[in-house]
């Protein structure tokens, strides 16, 4: 338990609270004496002048413990697009043009540069996304198109079919000759697989299914790869048996998936009963070839089912090792997480560069000062902090984050073991939703904290808004992932939510959560000392803590709406008080991987400086909570106040380093590609870009 840091009675006065603040911001760091334990960090001075008073940061032993174990990987496909100027994407790019260069920056990638994507998914999921966050920097509809060939469609055979179809399919998907689609998403239906309508009804005479769009509503939309690429999809359909049924009827087992041709592999002409039109100009990457495909009675092979889940017998017998069609269903989406990994990987992958642009464009640009004395950085300016240095903070905290997220993922397909597999679906369903939500919002504070040069199409910050903002809604709608989070955590502690009634195993509160549960201590609700605040298991406990309090009122809420709305309704009445706490466990894993990282860092000057930016992302979200954290007493008043003055400070010390925590992303300036965000020379360069 964490001690107060100043007991005299003397010091509890509102007036020496302020006077040792102010000490604080004075005091040369050798004037202070050193807190306890081999991790605590010293307060450094708040100087007035820009470096006065920064932690001495190791830059090459920060930017190595941030490099991931394929970085390497990642450099030599830098180098291979640095010397393929053919294949940068410009600025402005026509849509036909941007597609067709999509297409032939994938295969360059793969038939030049040697990748063999599907092989890494199966082999070594990290390297995998290591190379999809590498694509990226290049161009984002580059890594959506390459994550569509091989995440989705690729990922689709490997995950949901059997020997038979790797076998034929899986060389030829990885080489690029087999370029494919995922066809999930309808016009009706997205979020809801489970009502998709397209059907694959089986055909005992000639061993056949036939692929049937039955009205408008079920026509496959928004498919990447479809309009210009591809050759064959993964089509989702519910698969019909016929007079199997109930009185003879037609049995409909459910959505499986189904191998598709939809062109021919010589001409590329589009197949005998298949209609694909284009779903025309996006908000963003315009340089995937999405499309609209209707099916009209087209056949194909009973083996073009993938039946690791379900299977059909020549007889039309139907078998499955999964008794129910939930379960079946379940097992398949359930095989599909990777695509909410790679976006959560992306996603961080995209705030990088954002704020690395908007950090390094505050550093340089200048407005006002004092009278008669030179112009200040605006990054000096207690707003601009207050706008940019919790989302630097944030970046780490995620970094860490996603790379347990992959570690799990890789954990996930080497043993198959079912725990370990549904941990990863709530945890990817979290992180993807949180983490792609905060960079969409950060974006555009980034643009608006660079001003005027923030909306040049060439500083990028246009470009990545509009390509990322689709990362809230495909690979499941952020709103619905929050949803199963939730879910999770509600079963984790109900005996029963189904029918008409709910019971709480209050065991499980107990024996698992009772520390958070229990009234808060009033004498720790008003210590406001800086050691007490800094101190990782206060962080962590007040997460938790949290959590704890909008589960266990969430799950009476939910008791209580039951009986006169049913679950359904109940459900529905809760749902913003659900999304907080998913939103609250999330946030509760992120930063408990952060404090890991920061206590496994085995250089001494680089664990200090990521103890001060974990600091900072803990306290900044305590603070920006704060309600909260008062409505329950779990924070005094006099708390809050120094929780928020503290904040304050630590956005100061971060900005002391904040060259030095962007430069360790150690994104090459061909990813960076903004003149304002260059490490060097960079109006020089924005001046150029204008025929200067």
């Amino acid at each position: 338990m964490a001690t107060m840091s100043r007991s005299d009675d003397e010091d509890s006065t509102p007036a020496m609270r302020r006077l040792r603040r102010l000490s604080l911001h004075l005091q040369q760091s050798s004037d202070r004496p050193a807190p306890e334990g081999a991790n605590a960090l010293v307060p450094t001075a708040c100087a007035g002048k820009r470096r006065a008073g920064g932690l001495d940061v190791d830059a090459a032993a920060l930017t190595a413990y941030l490099r991931g174990r394929h970085w390497a990987t990642q450099e030599r496909l830098y180098r291979f697009f640095v010397e393929r100027p053919e294949l940068h994407t410009p600025v402005e790019l026509p849509m036909g043009a941007h597609r067709e260069l999509c297409y032939r920056q994938m295969a360059a990638l793969v038939r030049e540069a040697g990748v063999r994507p599907l092989s890494l998914m199966a082999d070594d999921p990290d390297e995998y996304f290591a190379v999809m966050e590498a694509v990226g920097g290049l161009d984002i509809s580059l890594a959506v198109k390459f994550g569509v060939q091989y995440s989705l469609w690729g990922g689709s055979i490997i995950n949901l079919g059997t020997k038979k179809h790797r076998e034929k399919y899986f060389d030829k998907i990885d080489n690029l000759d087999y370029p494919g689609c995922f066809a999930m998403t309808e016009l009706h239906h997205g979020s809801n697989v489970q009502a998709l309508q397209t059907t694959a009804t089986f055909d005992s005479v000639t061993d056949e299914f036939i692929i049937d769009t039955p009205n408008n509503g079920a026509i496959k939309w928004w498919i990447g790869n479809s309009t210009l690429h591809g050759k064959f999809a993964t089509v989702f359909a519910r698969l019909i048996l016929p007079l199997q049924g109930k009185g003879g009827e037609p049995a409909d087992m459910g959505i499986h998936a189904f191998i598709v041709p939809i062109r021919d592999l010589e001409t590329h002409a589009v197949l005998p009963g298949i209609e694909i039109n284009d779903c025309g100009h996006k908000i963003g990457l315009n340089g995937v070839d999405n499309g609209a495909l209707r099916f009209r009675s087209v056949r194909i092979p009973r083996d073009n089912l993938l039946s690791r889940f379900g299977d059909v017998a020549r007889d039309g017998k139907y078998t499955s090792s999964l008794p129910t069609i939930n379960k079946r269903f379940a097992a398949t989406l359930g095989e599909l997480v990777g695509g909410r990994v790679s976006l959560a990987y992306s996603s961080v992958g995209i705030l990088k560069v954002a704020v690395t642009i908007a950090v390094r464009y505050a550093l340089l640009r200048q407005q006002f000062g004092p009278p008669k004395q030179p112009e200040i950085s605006v990054l000096d300016y207690q707003s601009h902090q207050h706008k940019l240095m919790p989302m630097l903070a944030s970046a780490y905290a995620f970094h860490f984050a996603r790379r347990y997220l992959v570690d799990k993922y890789s954990e996930m397909k080497k043993t198959n073991d079912e725990d370990i597999s549904a941990d990863v679906h709530v945890l990817s369903s979290g992180l993807k939703s949180y983490i792609t939500s905060y960079t969409a919002k950060s974006i555009s504070i980034c643009r608006e904290s660079c001003g005027g040069h923030g909306y040049a199409a060439v500083n990028r910050f246009g470009g990545l808004r509009n390509d990322h903002d689709i990362f809230q809604t495909f690979e499941g709608d952020n709103t619905v992932l929050l949803q199963q989070v939730a879910g999770d955590l509600l079963k984790q502690y109900q005996q029963k939510f189904k029918g008409g009634t709910l019971s709480v195993t209050w065991n499980y509160l107990r024996d698992s959560m009772s520390t958070y549960l229990s009234q808060p201590n009033p004498v720790t609700a008003r210590w406001e000392g800086e050691d007490h605040l800094r101190d990782p298991k206060f962080q962590l406990d007040a997460f938790r803590y949290r959590t704890s309090r909008l589960l266990h009122s969430v799950a009476a809420r939910l008791q209580k709406h039951m009986k006169t709305l049913g679950g359904f309704g109940a459900w529905n009445r809760c749902l913003n008080h659900l999304l907080t706490l998913a939103e609250s466990h999330v946030e509760a894993v992120i930063l408990a991987r952060f404090i890991e990282a920061v206590k496994s860092c085995p250089d001494a000057k680089t664990r200090e400086v990521l103890k001060l930016v974990c600091d900072l992302y803990a306290l900044d979200r305590i603070w920006k909570d704060i309600g909260t954290y008062r409505n329950v007493d779990y924070v005094a008043p006099n708390k809050a106040k120094a929780i928020h003055k503290l904040v304050d400070y630590l956005s100061y010390q971060v900005r002391l380093v904040a060259r030095e925590l962007v430069d360790a992303f150690d994104l090459p300036d061909e990813v960076i590609r903004a003149p304002i965000g260059m490490q060097s020379e960079a109006y020089a360069q924005y001046t150029q870009c204008v025929g200067f």
